[in-house]
């Protein structure tokens, strides 16, 4: 999906994501933070761009610092996204979720 891995980088990356249990989500800034990245926010997304084909990384439970869901609303990936949060008992309201209710600690 675009650019290669960046195999240590990427990999600290995807081992927080796995981290975060079912039921529950985390910021992109969150993630850069544990991952030991600092505020390299957006370079989470790019990062869970290039999960290789048939990975077990929960992407999905990753979003915005305010609870909303980064991809355009309607779009596949969106419904992909929200369906995957909603299965796990996360309420998504007009694509958000409530941070204070379903943040990860």
């Amino acid at each position: 999906m675009g650019q290669p891995a960046e195999p240590g980088k990427d990999q600290k990356i995807w081992q927080v994501v796995i981290a975060i249990p079912a039921g529950k989500v985390a910021s992109y800034g969150q993630v850069a933070e544990m991952a030991g990245l600092g505020r390299q926010a957006r370079y989470i997304g790019r990062a869970l761009g290039k999960l290789p084909q048939g990975h077990s990384v929960p992407w999905y439970r990753v979003i915005r610092s305010n609870g909303q869901i980064a991809f355009a609303e309607g779009s596949e990936i969106y419904n992909e996204q929200v369906g995957l949060l909603e299965a796990e008992g996360v309420e998504v309201v007009n694509g958000r979720v409530v941070m204070r209710l379903f943040r990860w600690q």
